[in-house]
């Protein structure tokens, strides 16, 4: 048979289902799905060699599943190894059900006094009513055999005569209804010569525990010694039964999930796909609609051990929606599949009057899928979807991280976190261009100081002592692979020198629909706080365990936050206004000051998970400003710096990391001197930090909470609060989701009326109501130039610009120092500056190269002179 005569299509849905309504029915109340008889057949034979078993399955955990010789191997002997199957569930309806298999033991260290069971797992369920949360988190009726040969059916255990684990043997479970339960059969087969080795039968189980997905189960709590042994194989898996449901469009992979963006006429897009770069023959195309065809842009196969392509076009000069896809090409031993993921690469609203943002960051996996999200944010429709670290952390999907062995262990471990990070959001940026940057949990640190990319002593493990003495505690090349699958869509690096270790850069500038985006990596130069502070500081994990220590006094270490090699970026981004940029935005993953409290004995911020989440309107007393040199506020002179840096272009800064919503203005000499930031909400808060400084809070409100107005944080930074999300008990479920502050913020500019608008939404609210719901104190508007907020001291003549649309005014002083550089909205300005001095002043005509220096301007108190300007 020639294979390629037998070419399956298999496009890659959208399945969008709401937080209320779930994804696959247990009950199927409100619901529209078919009810099938299926006739279900594990199709592994046919497929190749490969570290992923199919697009059909979920493996708890990613690297301890593969296909091997045709058969399921599970590639470790430990608890609570499952593999889930996506496509197929069981409903409420009773009806009769048969599940069979084959198991072949690989493990004979296992001894008959370990725990665990071989077998299946029936009735899978998550904390929600969807297919993704039941195969991710799953527990279920467990039936197979014990390592001392017992058969196991949920909490019940039956002699069998075996006094351990056959080596191979068939598992069939037939389930029959009786009344409002079933009765199950369970037969132990020879898998060679089919002869009965036990049958139980007339089980009672309840009809509501074998509702939910089906899974193979390789449960097994042996020695250490053995644990890295493969425990068992498994084939020939069929599910029979009417009543089931079907559905394709469950498939997750082998492409994942797709993101990009489009900067000076390049667009990026990189794809995420499952580990089929063993398949032999394997092609992956980028595809795009053109007058109803499809026509390929990029052919190429998998190699990156991120498993994920970078494809690059460039010259893209469409005024319109143009719709793309990812074909891949899989030849099977019987056919070829083809799989297909579509999306949208929107047109750039360059003429459109207010672009949109929307914010996102640190997400656990207490909402997963997280279908609500989803569901709300759909209703803003932004224009771009921003996601700014800690798309998920250690912990995410349970099992904690791998953090030493095998390289590609430890990739396939990150993939299944990042594959959960994508099977929630992927529909936010399917159409939209969106940014995505790693923080410190993305790399496997709860706290990163970078130090130029050096390696991080793991000499005594890889907890704080590690993180303590700077650098990165995974492998280099692992790090560039969590970069690459995160960052490769981002446009090209400004400087793509590699760091120490050889470890790769992202800083870029990003413009799109008239705004410039500076990218910035907070993390990766920043010095060690142990390596710079006196050890009076008695430094841990970045927290000042000296209660004594005054931080205040050290304002001025020579330590780094930026580094000079970003200095140098953002001083070119502050005047480079090309592409139609009208406004400037800073991205990083977290603010430059620390927007927090804790109570006055806490030492770190490790109590934060445990502190009482107070009622609705309540102030809390006794709280003290936090010196977290984790975040930007640290060390001070830079952080200075860095903010007198970006006020040049009057840029507003959006940032992650924080847990907590606020919305500040940056102060260096004086409170107000400079920019606003907003620091958006975590979507899934396992840090729920607040922000309850000592004020007079005899008239505090939700409302109107008395913590508004000007403050230093602990470093001593000034800052301008205009609004914080702070965590209250909303009595709403899940409370570990909504009592915790999540949400999301949206940010709207205006590049007609340059203003700034920023919302801030909880995850239980509705955006689409005409209720306002947002968290207290937005929405906020503010104008772009009020992100140089320092005080004029006196005026150069107002400018009038004759001959030209929009112009770029920059500002020098005596030292031919930029002061500022704004593109204006109509052609006039009165520039203000800081000093009586002499000026010069530059007008630029960027899209049409005009240039007018205008030197040894004289600045006046007060200024009533026009200068009328032709660029000529």
């Amino acid at each position: 048979m020639n294979r390629r005569k037998y070419i399956k299509t298999i496009a890659l849905g959208t399945l969008l289902p709401s937080f209320s309504a779930s994804a696959f029915p247990f009950g199927l109340v409100g619901q529209n799905k078919i009810l099938e008889t299926i006739q279900f057949k594990s199709n592994w034979h046919n497929w190749p060699d490969m570290k992923w078993v199919g697009p059909e399955y979920w493996g708890n955990r990613l690297q301890d599943w593969r296909l091997k010789n045709g058969t399921v191997v599970c590639s470790i002997s430990a608890e609570n190894r499952n593999l889930q199957l996506l496509t197929v569930q069981k409903t409420e309806y009773l009806s009769p059900l048969k599940v069979s298999l084959e198991i072949n033991l690989l493990n004979n260290n296992i001894s008959p006094t370990d725990k665990g069971c071989l077998g299946i797992r029936l009735g899978c369920k998550g904390p929600f009513e969807d297919y993704r949360s039941a195969a991710v988190f799953g527990k279920g009726l467990d039936i197979g055999l014990n390592p001392s040969g017992t058969l196991q059916v949920g909490d019940e255990t039956f002699d069998t005569k075996l006094s351990q684990i056959p080596n191979n043997y068939s598992l069939v479970v037939e389930l029959y209804p009786s009344e409002n339960q079933y009765l199950l059969k369970v037969l132990i087969l020879d898998s060679i010569t089919d002869q009965p080795i036990h049958t139980q039968e007339n089980i009672a189980v309840e009809s509501t525990s074998v509702i939910g997905n089906f899974a193979l189960l390789a449960d097994i709590k042996t020695a250490k010694t053995n644990a890295s042994q493969p425990s068992a194989s498994f084939s020939n898996w069929n599910i029979s039964a009417d009543n089931l449901i079907s559905n394709k469009d469950q498939l997750y992979g082998p492409i994942c999930f797709a993101q990009y963006t489009l900067h000076d006429q390049k667009l990026k897009l990189t794809a995420q796909l499952a580990p089929i770069e063993e398949i032999e023959g394997h092609t992956i195309m980028l595809q795009f609609k053109e007058k109803g065809i499809w026509k390929t842009a990029n052919n190429t196969k998998l190699e990156h051990i991120g498993r994920a392509i970078n494809f690059v076009v460039e010259n893209w000069t469409s005024n319109t929606d143009v719709p793309y896809r990812i074909l891949v090409d899989i030849p099977l031993k019987n056919e070829t599949h083809q799989y297909t993921y579509d999306g949208t690469i929107a047109q750039e609203p360059m003429d459109k009057e207010s672009v949109s943002a929307a914010v996102f960051s640190c997400n656990f996996h207490y909402g997963f899928p997280d279908n609500d999200v989803y569901e709300n944010v759909s209703k803003l429709n932004p224009d771009i979807v921003l996601f700014l670290g800690d798309q998920f952390y250690e912990g995410t999907g349970g099992y904690g991280a791998e953090r030493s062995g095998d390289l590609d262990n430890l990739c396939l471990d990150y993939l299944r976190k990042w594959m959960m990070f994508g099977w929630s959001y992927r529909e936010l940026f399917r159409h939209k261009p969106c940014a995505i940057i790693p923080d410190d949990h993305d790399v496997y640190h709860g706290n990163v100081w970078g130090e130029g990319g050096k390696k991080a002593d793991t000499s005594e493990g890889h907890g704080m002592l590690a993180q303590d003495s700077g650098g990165y505690k995974m492998p280099a090349e692992w790090v560039n692979m969590v970069q690459f699958t995160q960052t490769s869509h981002l446009p090209d690096p400004y400087d793509p020198t590699p760091v120490q270790q050889n470890i790769g850069v992202y800083y870029t500038n990003w413009n799109y629909a008239g705004l410039s985006f500076a990218i910035l990596e907070d993390r990766k130069f920043k010095s060690a706080p142990k390596h710079v502070l006196p050890p009076e500081a008695q430094v841990r994990n970045g927290w000042i365990q000296n209660k004594e220590f005054d931080i205040k006094k050290h304002k001025d270490l020579d330590a780094v936050l930026l580094g000079q090699r970003q200095h140098d970026f953002i001083d070119h981004w502050t005047q480079d206004w090309n592409n139609g940029v009208e406004m400037k935005v800073v991205l990083s993953q977290t603010n430059f000051a620390t927007v927090a409290t804790l109570p006055k004995t806490a030492l770190n911020d490790d109590v934060v998970p445990s502190l009482p989440i107070p009622e609705k309107g309540e102030y809390v007393l006794g709280d003290v400003p936090t010196v977290d040199m984790d975040s930007n506020g640290w060390p001070a002179n830079k952080r200075d710096k860095a903010v007198a840096s970006i006020r040049k272009c009057f840029a507003f800064h959006i940032a992650g990391d924080q847990h907590l919503g606020s919305f500040i203005q940056y102060g260096t000499d004086e409170h107000g001197d400079s920019g606003y930031a907003f620091a958006g909400p975590a979507l899934n808060n396992i840090w729920p930090r607040r922000f309850w400084p000592e004020v007079k809070s005899d008239e505090h409100t939700y409302e109107n909470p008395a913590y508004v107005g000007d403050h230093e944080d602990g470093f001593g930074n000034k800052i301008s609060v205009h609004a914080v999300g702070n965590p209250f008990n909303t009595g709403i479920e899940p409370a570990i989701i909504h009592n915790r502050a999540t949400g999301y913020g949206l940010v709207t500019f205006n590049k007609k009326e340059r203003t700034i608008t920023t919302a801030c939404w909880p995850r239980y609210a509705d955006p689409g109501s005409t209720k306002n719901e947002q968290f207290p104190g937005w929405p906020i508007t503010i104008k772009q130039e009020d992100n140089y907020g320092k005080k004029a001291v006196a005026w150069l003549p107002t400018i009038k610009v004759l001959d030209a649309s929009k112009p770029v005014i920059s500002i020098y002083d005596n030292k031919d120092q930029l002061v500022y550089s704004i593109r204006l909205a109509t052609n006039t300005f009165a520039p203000k500056v800081f000093d009586h001095e002499k000026y010069t002043v530059v007008v630029l005509d960027v899209e049409n190269n005009r240039k007018k220096t205008l030197k040894n301007i004289r600045a006046k108190t007060v200024n009533k002179k026009v200068l009328e300007i032709r660029l000529v």
